[in-house]
């Protein structure tokens, strides 16, 4: 029996002499940690409040606190301040007001209960606390919101303010104002400006309600397609983002409508679906593709450029001809001439 206790001595006395040792170097956990939160302090303990608390008692002690421990209240030589200078209590004071501050907000609160109950879990404590400091203080989907809004705004500005222009531009044109004045002669609209008797009006007022009749017959009368169209509402951005789910649906059943048409029946292009095919290939957007001229789209369906092989030609004999323009162009010439001889690229001595 003595042997084999002292077998089990011999065994056991190095492996509790190594954990002694280890412990003597190892702090133990605790869920005090320094720089987060209180510090060493319980914060319940610095109000003076227990766990059980409601926030109202927590803050009639932080309230009672401050007004105690405030630095604008503080007097040398007050009773309720005795053995406290002016820099322990601004300390202390700073310390009441993180107490508040973590127990305050129910989220932090819960936080710096589930630290002092897990005190093992040393770098969570850490994540949880500088996620919650660092966070933003303003809701990040608030932020999106305003800022997409103030984008869609102007947008809305910018193609409306593209479109009055476009309309001031054709109001000064001798074609469309001619065009605009004789519809507005057929439907007796300038000759309710010419009026007699008492309701004369002066010159000056008549010629600024005829340009009012002339425009507004520009308005409704003329297409303007591209970049200088109409602007419509659904278009900016806040009204993409809100249709988007209904967008995606509508292309997907789009799409499934077209395999099925003319992959799988085989049916022939029509009118819409080969200048979809067109605007395709030139890798244009549709207000892009809308603003060339009818006799060009005509072009386009007779060349049969929605058919990529034919695209490719007709590609390849626009560049030959920009470039026979390019090289007969006098100005184009002048410029190589420059670049040749006195371009960006030449040193030459002052005397030469």
């Amino acid at each position: 029996m003595a042997a084999s206790m002292e077998f089990v001595r011999s065994k056991i006395g190095p492996q509790l002499i190594i954990l002694c040792f280890l412990g003597f170097f190892i702090p133990t956990a605790t869920a005090l940690i320094e720089g987060l939160y209180c510090g060493t302090e319980i914060c319940y303990d610095v109000l003076g409040v227990s766990r059980e608390s409601t926030k109202l008692e927590i803050a009639r002690a932080y309230r009672q606190l401050a007004r105690k421990y405030h630095p604008d209240r503080y007097r040398a030589g007050d009773p309720g301040l005795a053995g406290e200078t002016a820099e322990s209590a601004h300390q202390k004071f700073l310390l009441i007001a993180t107490a508040y501050e973590t127990l305050k907000d129910e989220e932090s609160r819960k936080d710096y209960d589930y630290m002092l109950d897990h005190p093992e879990e040393y770098y969570s404590h850490y994540y949880h606390y500088y996620s919650r400091r660092l966070a933003p203080k303003v809701d990040v989907r608030i932020v999106i919101l305003v800022t997409v809004c103030a984008i869609s705004l102007f947008q809305y500005y910018s193609w409306w303010s593209s479109y009055t222009e476009a309309i001031n531009y054709l109001t000064t044109v001798p074609k469309y104002r001619i065009q605009a004045a004789e519809l507005a002669r057929q439907q007796g609209l300038l000759n309710k400006t010419k009026e007699k008797g008492k309701n004369r009006r002066s010159k000056e007022e008549i010629r600024e309600e005829e340009e009012e009749i002339i425009r507004d017959i520009i308005k409704t009368k003329i297409d303007i397609k591209g970049g200088y169209q109409k602007p419509n509402i659904s278009d900016i951005l806040l009204c993409k983002i809100v249709l988007a789910p209904y967008f995606l649906c509508t292309y997907i059943i789009w799409y499934c409508r077209w395999i099925y048409r003319f992959t799988i029946k085989g049916e022939e292009y029509g009118e819409e679906e080969k200048l979809y095919l067109i605007c395709k290939n030139m890798k244009m957007s549709q207000a892009q593709f809308d603003s060339h001229e009818d006799h060009q789209v005509q072009t386009f369906l007779e060349r049969q450029l929605w058919i990529k092989e034919n695209y490719e030609v007709y590609k390849q004999e626009q560049e030959e001809e920009m470039k026979m323009k390019m090289a007969s162009d006098p100005r184009w010439k002048r410029y190589r001439r420059w670049m040749k001889n006195d371009g960006p690229g030449r040193l030459t001595f002052i005397d030469d």
